[in-house]
C-alpha cells in the first residue's frame, strides 16, 4: 500500500487541448478516491498519468516515498482494471489470473497461491477451468478484477470498469468493489461519470470539469456544499434546482416573469444571483407545515411514477423545477400547487463566476 501524491500536474497534448491543468491533491494510503465528471472532464487522463500511461507536461507524481513522474508503467507498482475486460479469450479463468505473475517470473506455487486467493476473495473458485465465453459480464469483470489483486500492487487503478454491465449488475459490482476495498485496505483510484457510483464508494470525490479539479472532499460535504454551480448541477439526481434572477433590497429575487422572497442579509443585490434547492428540499404545504419557511407556487405539468418516490415537475413562473414526493396522494396534473422549502436548505451563487456566495 502507498499514498499518492500529485503536485501541478498537467497535460497538454500536440494540438494546444489542455486535458488535465495543474492537478494537485493527495490521495491516503488505504483510501479509496473517486474521479468524477463529465465525458472529457480529464478524469480518464489523469488516471492514466498516474499509470505512466500518458507522459506527464508538467508537475510531479508520487507513489510512496518515490518520484515515478518519468517511469515506466510497470516499474510503478500499479495494477490497472479497464472498462474492457481484455481477457485472453483462449486461456481459462485460472490461467488469466496467473498469466501477468508467470510473465514476472513468479514460481509455480507462488502463482498457484495467489490465484486462489484472488479466487476466494472474489468468488471464481468455482469458475477457475471455464473459458471468458462461458462467463457472464460480471463474472468476466470479476476475473479482470482478480488479475489486478494477484499483483499485489500498491495502488489500483480502475477505469470505469462497470461502464459495460446493466443496471443491476452495476450494482452488485459496485458492492463487490467496496468490500474488496475494506478487505484489503489498498491504495485505489476509481474512475466514473456515475455520480451513483461516486457518491456510494468514493470516501473522498474529486469532481473534475475541462481538465480543473472544481472541488475535493467527501460525497456528503460536496453534496451539502457545492462549491460552484457545475458541481451543484452535476451531483445530485435528480439535479439541483436553480432560479436564476436579480435581487433586491427588500430579499426579493427576481427573474424569469416570477419572483421568491428570501432571507435577504448579506447576499448582493443589484446584480444576477442563482439560487439553488435540491428537489427533495421542496415541500408540499399542508396543515402541519411550519412558519418561517420559504413558499413558491407552481404549476404541476408532469408526474414520474418510479415506485418508491415521484417526481413532481413544475414550472413557477419561467422557471422549472423538479422535486421529489411520496408516490401516493399526488397533486392532479394541471393544479396549482404551494411548495415551501427551510431557509437553510438554500444554496447561493455567483450569477457570472459561478462560485458559491458564502451567506450566514
Amino acid at each position: 500500500m502507498a499514498a499518492v501524491k500529485l503536485h501541478a500536474v498537467r497535460k497538454v497534448y500536440s494540438n494546444g487541448h489542455v486535458g488535465v491543468d495543474s492537478a494537485s491533491f493527495d490521495i491516503a494510503d488505504g483510501e479509496l478516491l473517486v474521479l468524477v465528471g463529465p465525458s472529457g472532464c480529464g478524469k480518464s487522463t489523469l488516471l492514466r498519468l498516474i499509470a505512466g500511461l500518458e507522459e506527464a507536461s508538467g508537475g510531479t507524481i508520487h507513489i510512496g516515498d518515490r518520484d515515478v513522474t518519468h517511469l515506466e508503467p510497470r516499474d510503478r507498482d500499479i495494477a490497472m482494471v479497464f472498462q474492457s475486460y481484455a481477457l485472453y479469450p483462449h486461456m481459462t479463468v485460472r490461467e488469466n489470473l496467473g498469466f501477468g505473475l508467470k510473465l514476472r517470473g513468479h514460481t509455480e506455487e507462488d502463482v498457484a497461491s495467489r490465484v486462489k486467493d484472488a479466487a476466494d476473495r472474489l468468488e471464481l473458485v468455482s469458475m477457475l477451468d471455464r473459458l471468458p465465453r462461458q462467463l457472464s459480464g460480471g463474472q468476466r469483470q470479476r476475473v479482470a478484477l482478480g488479475r489486478a489483486l494477484v499483483r499485489q500492487p500498491k495502488v489500483f487503478l480502475l477505469d470505469e470498469p462497470l461502464s459495460n454491465l446493466d443496471a443491476k449488475l452495476r450494482s452488485a459490482m459496485r458492492t463487490e468493489i467496496a468490500r474488496l476495498h475494506r478487505s484489503l485496505q489498498t491504495t485505489m483510484v476509481y474512475v466514473t461519470h456515475d455520480q451513483v457510483e461516486a457518491m456510494t464508494l468514493g470516501q473522498r470525490i474529486v469532481v473534475l470539469d475541462r481538465g480543473i479539479v472544481q472541488q475535493i472532499d467527501t460525497p456528503m460535504k460536496i453534496y451539502e456544499r457545492p462549491i460552484n454551480l457545475f458541481v451543484a448541477g452535476f451531483l445530485g439526481n435528480p439535479a439541483m434546482n436553480f432560479f436564476r434572477g436579480t435581487l433586491s433590497d427588500g430579499g426579493v429575487l427576481k427573474g424569469e416573469g416570477a419572483e421568491l422572497v428570501v432571507p435577504g442579509e448579506g447576499l448582493p443585490t443589484g446584480r444576477p444571483i442563482v439560487i439553488g434547492i435540491r428537489p427533495e428540499d421542496l415541500h408540499r404545504v399542508d396543515s402541519s407545515s411550519p412558519p418561517g419557511n420559504i413558499r413558491l407556487g407552481a404549476l404541476i405539468d408532469l408526474i414520474e411514477t418510479i415506485g418508491n418516490e415521484a417526481y413532481l415537475h413544475a414550472s413557477v413562473g419561467g422557471w422549472r423545477i423538479i422535486t421529489r414526493s411520496s408516490p401516493y396522494d399526488l397533486p392532479p396534473l394541471g393544479s396549482n400547487v404551494t411548495f415551501q422549502v427551510a431557509p437553510e436548505r438554500l444554496h447561493y451563487f455567483d450569477a457570472d463566476s459561478g462560485e458559491r456566495l458564502n451567506v450566514g
